[in-house]
């Protein structure tokens, strides 16, 4: 999976960036209520995607928490660095079949289709201001 979160980097990188902080805030709660949806719809059936769910839905929520933006209870992590951790998180999401063992599974597309959202809702989002294309450059360079 990690290849198509490189593919969705790529495609979204030289794209215009149309997502404001305030419209990426709310995709990030709704993307957590998503997996805690998910979570209790995948108990009775597949524990380990439920709690692979819970683990993503408790991430998500705690970053969105504790970022800079209008949404954000905390101000701990700037903006930018969000981004860098979406692209992170959407890894970690798409993996997770794997590391939970669930990969043949149906709930298994869940969360590759999760890990995709989040690498292309990352990718459009203007973490910088400017709302110009190249952005993702720009944040790994200051991460690094």
């Amino acid at each position: 999976m990690p290849i198509l979160d490189r593919a969705a980097k790529f495609a979204t990188n030289k794209m215009p960036k149309v997502i404001s902080p305030k419209t990426h805030a709310i995709i990030d709660y709704a993307m957590a209520a998503s997996f805690f949806g998910m979570a209790a719809f995948f108990w009775r059936r597949n524990k380990r995607a439920a709690v692979s769910a819970l683990v993503c839905g408790t991430a998500e929520t705690i970053t969105a928490l504790c970022t800079d933006y209008p949404g954000g209870i905390v101000d701990e992590i700037s903006f930018e660095t969000h981004g860098t951790i979406d692209f992170g998180l959407s890894g970690l999401v798409a993996s997770m079949p794997d590391m939970l063992r669930f990969s043949k599974e149906p709930e298994s597309r869940f969360f590759r289709a999760q890990g995709l959202a989040l690498a292309a809702i990352a990718g459009l989002t203007d973490f910088t201001g400017t709302g110009e294309g190249g952005q993702l450059e720009q944040l790994d360079k200051r991460s690094a």
